[in-house]
């Protein structure tokens, strides 16, 4: 079976998918993952197909605009303004990246078609084009309405079956660019109007769209009035290959002393990435403890370091957080899964989106302190929160445990099987 995957973002939007895509392979699929050109050689180097999309979106993130979004981003009403005020100048950039998904299903002509959530709202209408089966895949419960929790973004609150109405926010924010996809759906694929009952949750034809959740239910329990076809999978780990092997430079550091603590904070370090080195190095200095300081794309900058901290340009995380005494990062999803993983407790200094869904519920799960929002983030704060990690026994054994029960599944392979079980399924009926 020909599987196209596509995906749009930063490397923790990407990584799972080539997981994903490595699993798929190995059960004798052909897989090819459209992303944005950036990550062409990182797709090719895990062996597979890369599909070309343009780049123009991370370029926009990475710039003083899309840096400014982000410090502004903090909340659901702030994502909402940030939509807004970059709905012009991303709309042209979404256009162009249908036609190269376009173009790319258009070569490949899969059998079936796996949707990240970024790309969800934009290619859903290829499958219709195309006939074929459609998975939308999501690192959290972001679409999928429950009266159990409210989306990502909104505060927890006991509302009950109000929470149901914070999805159809979400919807309705994303429901801006529709225009986009419609358009496309009339004038390039040629089809006929979505129904209005057909949303991001429902094909043309009012069938529910499978969704895939890649990550633990030990971590986000699945909604128990969810519908059958709203999946909570497991985690998608890429490890690194058998021959990857670190720096001298790293290893000698961690066999200096005693484990580390990491921070780093990936893509999302707005405008001013120096201000958070500046108060990473004064919390580890106040505390008296090694560190990791993880640079990274667009990530944190620090040209001069104490002899006790380490400055990281990249490293996998797998192979990382098992050797460090704990985690501290903005909350993506990946890096939020690595630090679990590993069994390391967790500090989330979130920024946007579903980072401080993860935060709260790394401190839910008594696995990690309390959540600080990076315009909150001092050097006090961050120092005190070091020293719950390191100190707190019970903390450090509910992240063990939590580790454990994670090492435990195979997410991957329950996602296979429920993509060539529905895509039987749907060739049966087709």
């Amino acid at each position: 079976m020909k599987i196209l995957i596509v995906t749009l973002g930063s490397r923790g939007d990407v990584q799972p998918y080539i997981a994903l895509g490595q699993g798929l392979q190995n059960a004798g699929h052909h897989v090819t993952l459209c992303t944005s050109s950036g990550f062409a050689s990182f797709v090719t180097n895990n062996g597979l197909n890369y599909g070309y999309m343009n780049n123009e979106l991370l370029q926009l993130i990475d710039s003083d605009v899309g840096r400014d979004a982000i410090e502004n981003t903090d909340s659901l009403w702030g994502t909402i303004r940030t939509t807004l005020k970059l709905f012009k100048q991303v709309k042209p950039m979404y256009r162009q990246t249908l036609f190269d998904i376009w173009n790319t299903a258009r070569s490949e002509l899969p059998d079936a078609l796996i949707l990240g959530s970024k790309a969800a709202f934009l290619a859903e209408s290829m499958a219709d084009k195309l006939e074929i089966p459609l998975f939308t895949s999501l690192p959290f419960p972001q679409f999928v309405p429950s009266a159990q929790l409210p989306s990502p973004g909104f505060p927890r609150l006991n509302l009950g079956a109000w929470n149901r109405l914070t999805y159809r926010i979400v919807r309705w924010a994303v429901g801006l660019y529709d225009d986009i996809p419609n358009q496309f759906r009339d004038t390039v694929l040629h089809l006929p109007p979505k129904p209005k009952h057909a949303d991001i949750l429902h094909r043309a034809d009012g069938s529910f769209i499978p969704f895939l959740h890649g990550y633990s239910e030990h971590v986000s329990p699945r909604p128990s009035d969810w519908p059958d076809r709203a999946h909570v999978t497991g985690y998608w780990f890429l490890d690194p290959p058998q021959d990857w092997s670190i720096s001298t430079e790293l290893k000698a550091f961690l066999d200096a002393g005693e484990p580390p603590i990491y921070i780093g904070f990936g893509s999302m370090a707005g405008r001013n990435p120096e201000r958070l080195a500046r108060v990473a190095i004064a919390a580890l200095l106040a505390t008296n403890h090694r560190g990791i300081l993880a640079t990274g794309w667009g990530g944190l900058q620090a040209d001069t370091l104490p002899e006790s901290i380490f400055k990281l340009d990249r490293a996998s995380h797998a192979w990382l957080f098992p050797r460090v005494s704990a985690v501290i990062h903005h909350g993506g999803a990946g890096t939020t899964a690595a630090g679990l993983r590993a069994g390391r407790p967790t500090l989330i200094c979130p920024f946007l989106g579903d980072q401080p869904f993860w935060g709260r519920r790394a401190y839910t799960l008594g696995v990690g302190p309390k959540p600080i929002p990076q315009k909150r983030l001092t050097a006090k704060n961050l120092a005190q929160a070091i020293r719950d990690m390191v100190s707190n026994t019970d903390m450090r054994e509910k992240a063990e445990a939590l580790g454990a029960k994670i090492r435990a599944e195979d997410g991957i392979q329950t996602a296979i099987a429920i993509i060539e079980s529905h895509t039987s399924s749907w060739n049966t009926q087709n």
